[in-house]
């Protein structure tokens, strides 16, 4: 029997106003951004102050929400600007700031109406610290990502405060991303946006003599993904109040799919049909290009959650392209082109209000609807007649097999 618990809030990242509208047109219920100063990617585009005003409205329009990260490791050069920086998003009304130097949350909670929700870069792993932040005045506590199913269990029922967890997306190699190896080795710091990704480079491995020791790869110690798909049932009745993916930097194709097949995924089991669906699984596997495992969920902490002879990281070009129209009076579909394809490729379309639909391609239409074989332009405008209808927003990928 299916208990009444409230449906979790699905979170979803966005680097730009793009991902954001298709964050939310795809089932997120609020996307995270960075806005222009403060924040934890420094590679990012990140948001102007009119962009964000542009979000926060197209949001709430939605009834959903937005949440911008300052959760930079702040200088002394830095503390002067961050009431006007805090005053500026309370203006255009943002939902809450996610955050994690003691000084931002304590000016955030003293100076301003705007809801704090603790940055999982606090290291937040036991139910006193969580207490702790409560009794600040924080709203909700992003629960570090070395959090196993008890210790979750455990915070839920000693206090009473909204938790958020990461349920997909990269994980860093160090606790919760306080690693200082990017400073060392390329002078760029991790935790004020600049992480250059050390863990993922190749390394020479050398015995107590400093010989080299010679494996089938080139020694690596990165994390493997994170995935929860398997477990979202047991996720949803701990009572998590919020389920997070992580990828700020990530393309549209990546933040659709990932949130469409969440979106379904925990509608399913508030259906009351919820079981572990491999194709949801495959799907998400297609669009990274890591293995993604449910890391220190259930208390697994070995060889297995990392990789340390290297690996294989393919370009993805499953995403072929995006739906601008469709007519159905003539049943054709105006796409822009975003990979290559061509005539006789077995492609399938998807949406937030279409279920994945396989489709052989045997026509192809310029804009001026002469045949053509192949779309190999950077977003180049075909047309595709389909006997099914598509709308706007829809994408279409190489079948997934």
């Amino acid at each position: 029997m299916i208990k009444k618990i409230k449906k979790p809030e699905l979170l979803a990242p966005a680097g730009d106003l793009e991902r954001l509208k298709y964050a939310f047109i795809y089932g997120a219920d609020a996307v995270y951004v960075g806005g222009p100063e403060y924040g934890l990617r420094a590679n990012a585009i990140n948001f102007t102050y009119d962009e964000l005003k542009e979000a926060t409205n197209f949001a709430h329009n939605l009834n959903k929400k937005i949440y911008v990260t300052i959760n930079i490791a702040m200088h002394n050069s830095e503390v002067d600007g961050l009431y006007d920086y805090l005053k500026k998003l309370e203006e255009i009304g943002v939902d809450a700031i996610i955050a994690s130097d003691p000084a931002i949350i304590k000016m955030a909670l003293d100076k301003t109406n705007i809801p704090v929700h603790i940055s999982t870069q606090q290291s937040t792993l036991n139910y006193e610290s969580v207490a702790y932040w409560k009794n600040e005045g924080a709203t909700r506590v992003v629960l570090g990502r070395e959090t196993s199913k008890d210790d979750i269990k455990m915070i839920k029922e000693k206090v009473d405060i909204e938790l958020e967890c990461f349920i997909h997306g990269a994980m860093c190699a160090s606790l919760s991303g306080r690693c200082v190896m990017s400073n060392f080795l390329t002078a760029r710091d991790a935790n004020r946006g600049g992480c250059s990704q050390i863990c993922r480079w190749d390394f020479d491995l050398l015995d107590s003599q400093m010989n080299e020791l010679k494996g089938d790869k080139p020694f690596t110690f990165c994390a493997k993904d994170l995935s929860m798909l398997k477990y979202i049932g047991d996720m949803i009745e701990l009572g998590i109040d919020s389920f997070k993916i992580e990828g700020r930097m990530r393309s549209i194709y990546y933040v659709a799919t990932v949130i469409n097949i969440y979106r379904k995924a925990i509608d399913d089991y508030f259906d009351g049909k919820f079981e572990y669906n491999k194709e949801y699984e495959h799907i998400l596997r297609r669009v990274a290009n890591r293995d993604a495992i449910p890391q220190f969920f259930n208390g697994e902490y070995g060889k297995e959650v990392q990789y340390y002879n290297g690996r294989e990281e393919i370009s993805n070009q499953d995403f072929l392209g995006i739906v601008l129209s469709y007519n159905p009076e003539t049943k054709l579909a105006l796409i822009e082109q975003r990979n290559y394809f061509k005539i006789g490729d077995e492609v399938e379309f998807f949406g937030p209000n279409l279920d994945t639909t396989s489709y052989k391609i045997e026509k192809i239409y310029d804009e001026n609807m002469e045949e053509i074989d192949i779309v190999r332009h950077p977003k180049q405008l075909v047309y595709l007649k389909l006997d099914f209808e598509v709308q706007k927003y829809d994408m279409i990928r190489i079948k997934i097999m």
